[in-house]
Parts: C-alpha cells; sequence; structure tokens
C-alpha cells in the first residue's frame, strides 16, 4: 500500500516539475517577445510616429507649440 502512495507522490512530483519548467520557458519567451519591440520603438521619430495612437499625437503636438 505504501509502495503505491510513494508512486503517486512521485508521479505528482514530476508532474508538478515539468508544469514548472513549461512556465519558465513561456515566461522566457514573453521577455524575449517583449525585448524586440523596444529595440523596434527605437527607430528614428518617422517610424515611432505611425505607433503613437492618434490622442496622443494631439497631446504632443500641443506640448512642442
Amino acid at each position: 500500500m505504501s509502495r503505491i502512495t510513494f508512486q503517486k507522490r512521485e508521479k505528482e512530483r514530476k508532474r508538478q516539475e515539468k508544469q514548472r519548467i513549461k512556465a519558465q520557458k513561456r515566461a522566457e519567451k514573453k521577455a524575449a517577445r517583449h525585448a524586440l519591440p523596444e529595440a523596434a520603438l527605437q527607430q528614428p521619430d518617422g517610424a515611432l510616429e505611425s505607433q503613437v495612437s492618434p490622442d496622443l499625437q494631439g497631446e504632443n503636438q500641443s506640448e512642442a507649440g
């Protein structure tokens, strides 16, 4: 009886470890995806303006004037 309980605990432990590893890989991929757009935002100002929402463009123009 105790052997079955031990096997169940081992199986659950392995399952949790796999979940943890998958979650870590997902987090790394997400961080890598977020790092790429930051590099794209460092382009010349003309390229950046197309990514700014229309509401923000109006605010930026009023501050400049």
